[in-house]
């Protein structure tokens, strides 16, 4: 089964992959079961932004929060590869923790889906939805 993305995700991704390079972008990805609603920025608070992804803590967890009163789960992440490919690196492979979730990473204007599993990524297909 494909996982449905929206299109405005699709939109939010790559433009804020634009707007950030050459620093790599970040954010949460929201929906229910296999469906992408909603990509929210986050702070990149990596110490070298320009090569490295860390979440806004307080991002992550108001999300969660908002999740338990009834919002959207959080169903994954997103970053960006200003340079690269929307592949997971060694970098990303190596900060796996195999929960499931699902990462998205834009690159060149491209947008890649991944399953984090305990066996490292998994490649997701998508199909865009409306809405």
């Amino acid at each position: 089964m494909a996982l449905a993305v929206t299109s405005d995700v699709i939109a939010t991704l790559i433009a804020e992959a634009a707007t950030a390079a050459p620093r790599e972008c970040c954010g949460i990805l929201l929906g229910t079961g296999e469906r992408i609603a909603r990509a929210v920025p986050a702070a990149n608070i990596a110490a070298e932004p320009l090569v490295r992804f860390e979440l806004d803590p307080a991002a992550l967890f108001a999300a969660h929060k908002a999740a338990r009163a009834g919002g959207r789960a959080v169903i994954g992440y997103y970053h960006s590869h200003p340079a690269g490919h929307p592949l997971p690196s060694a970098t990303d492979c190596a900060h796996a923790t195999g929960d499931g979730s699902v990462w998205a990473i834009v690159a060149g204007g491209e947008v890649g889906f991944w399953r984090d599993t305990g066996l490292g990524f998994e490649a997701l297909s998508y199909v865009v939805a409306d809405g």
